[in-house]
């Protein structure tokens, strides 16, 4: 550092005027930075300077928080938890659900029904259900009481398929999706709310905004009943099933902070990103996932990134000058979304050609492989290992924000398309394309018989997969969703309880909550 030249300390972002007790160690530090920056370029500083932000903020040192990071994987591959289950299993009859869920909106579209309903938000977040449905979701039966799970409601379709599956519902019931009258006992609500289902679903999640509120609420409310006492809830956790441009709503963030005081570690918010709303892109020109991040980790809370699925991880661990990163650092979500709209060979020339580094690193990658490098929210592996570290995570609320694809799977008239949300049928084409791609065992002569009746899918209850499945249920204490009504019936006090408040307060004149204070502990005697 030059003679003379005098440097300005930061605390908690501001300028300080503290003085500086031993100068020359800071202008070592501070020529060492320079010297970084000189020798290694700002990315390499960057890096550096965010694991000491990073270090400093675990050893309770007091410095500005690191609100966003690289737009890759918070959890490193070699620290994830290993996936538990037969991933060949599970995909197997994910692959039925999806078929099945998107069948029945399909099929409430003939020209004398023409109900609506949506097609493409399960089947992007099939996944992100799948992994919560086979290891994580505790039914009621489950020692711990069970957990609470609030579903994204354009999601619906999706958990009507798994019931079907499980046997809870039948090809008459998925038929009655959306008609509550014309299909009365066997009506299937278009979202989730109890009032036509009492038995079914436990709580309402649309309009949009209701869930993250209400799943707050919840959460607060079994660390109450557990912390005096009144009922052992330290087993239970809440989740919420939450979009992106969900988000925008100011219900969906205006109690982030509370849970975050509360140190609710018994909620976890599982954020679909697949950089849609429902007639466009979240952030065209941004990136929602960088701002969910910082707004959420500012507001108190652990946040956990799964962006990329494992087909990256061997690109990543190539990437040693920070090519790549940088490159994903800066590409907006309306790139993105163009890019999954393409092909692969438009994703090597305009993503992984921005550089000579990056391409190179794809040199050996066909398009077919460069097409299939998945989005984080997609791979089983990465959403476990996610979900993992939510539940084992103390002190603060959780979110996850898991990069996907709307309309996943179902060709390239819905994937990734900004009219993907209002679409609600499917062409011959597509039907054929989306049962090739799920490996549905269903000819195309069924299909030809009648585009609005396809059939759905179910291999019996015998069939290995499915075993596997009630298994995994069961082991955790049976199905979800399910509502049960069962309650511990209040004792009333006798009429005795009641003497004094009769009696009124005579001549002298009281406060109405002065005299339901005095009745409220005469209740309570």
């Amino acid at each position: 550092m030059a003679a003379g030249e005098e440097t300005s300390h930061i605390l908690s972002g501001l300028t300080s005027q503290l003085p500086d007790r031993d100068p020359e160690e800071t202008a070592e530090w501070v020529e060492s930075l320079d010297a970084l920056i000189r020798e290694q370029g700002t990315e390499r500083a960057q890096f550096i300077m965010r694991s000491l932000l990073q270090r400093a903020g675990s050893q309770s040192v007091g410095v500005p928080m690191v609100t966003t990071t690289d737009y890759v994987n918070t959890i490193p591959a070699d620290q994830e938890a290993p996936f538990p289950g037969n991933e060949e299993f599970e995909r197997r009859y994910r692959a039925y659900m999806r078929w099945n869920a998107a069948v029945m909106v399909h099929r409430a579209q003939r020209s004398d029904i023409g109900v609506g309903g949506h097609i493409s938000t399960y089947a992007g977040a099939a996944t992100l259900y799948e992994v919560g449905f086979n290891h994580f979701f505790r039914g009621k039966d489950h020692p711990s009481g069970g957990d609470q799970v609030f579903f994204q409601g354009h999601a619906s379709p999706g958990m009507y398929a798994r019931a079907f599956m499980e046997g809870r519902l039948t090809e008459q019931d998925l038929d009655g999706f959306r008609q509550e009258k014309s299909k009365e006992g066997h009506a299937l609500s278009s979202y989730p709310h109890p009032r036509l289902m009492p038995s079914f679903w436990e709580f309402p999640t649309v309009s949009m905004g209701i869930g993250p509120m209400n799943a707050i609420y919840q959460a607060q409310s079994n660390r109450y009943l557990h912390d005096r006492g009144l009922k052992d809830t330290s087993g239970q956790q809440v989740w919420a099933f939450l979009g992106d441009g969900e988000m925008d709503e100011p219900e969906s963030r205006g109690l982030l902070q509370l849970a975050a005081n509360e140190n609710l570690d018994n909620l976890n918010f599982v954020i679909n990103c697949n950089l849609q709303r429902l007639d466009g892109p979240v952030r065209g020109n941004g990136k929602i996932m960088q701002e969910l991040e910082a707004f959420f980790r500012g507001a108190g809370w652990n946040v956990i990134k799964v962006v990329w699925g494992r087909e990256w991880d061997d690109l990543l661990a190539k990437d040693t000058d920070g090519s790549l990163v940088k490159i994903m650092n800066e590409t907006v979500d309306g790139d993105y979304q163009t890019y999954k709209a393409e092909s692969g060979g438009f994703v090597r020339e305009h993503f992984f050609g921005k550089t000579p580094a990056t391409k190179d690193m794809v040199a050996d990658l066909d398009d077919k492989q460069i097409w299939n490098l998945k989005r984080g929210g997609h791979d089983y592996r990465k959403v476990y290992a996610a979900y993992k570290a939510a539940t084992e995570f103390k002190g603060k609320p959780t979110v996850i924000l898991a990069k996907t694809v709307k309309g996943y799977g179902l060709g390239p008239h819905f994937e990734g398309r900004n009219a993907t949300h209002q679409m609600k049928k499917l062409t011959m084409e597509d039907l054929k394309a989306f049962r090739d791609h799920l490996r549905i065992p269903i000819t195309d002569a069924r299909l030809d018989t009648d585009l609005y009746r396809p059939p759905y899918y179910h291999p019996g209850m015998d069939a290995p997969e499915i075993r596997y499945m009630m298994e995994a249920r069961a082991a955790l204490g049976g199905a979800v969703p399910e509502r049960r009504s069962a309650h511990t019936p209040v004792v009333l006090p006798d009429e005795k309880s009641y003497e004094v408040a009769k009696r009124g307060s005579g001549k002298q004149q009281a406060a109405t909550t002065m005299a339901f204070v005095r009745l409220l502990k005469d209740l309570m005697r």
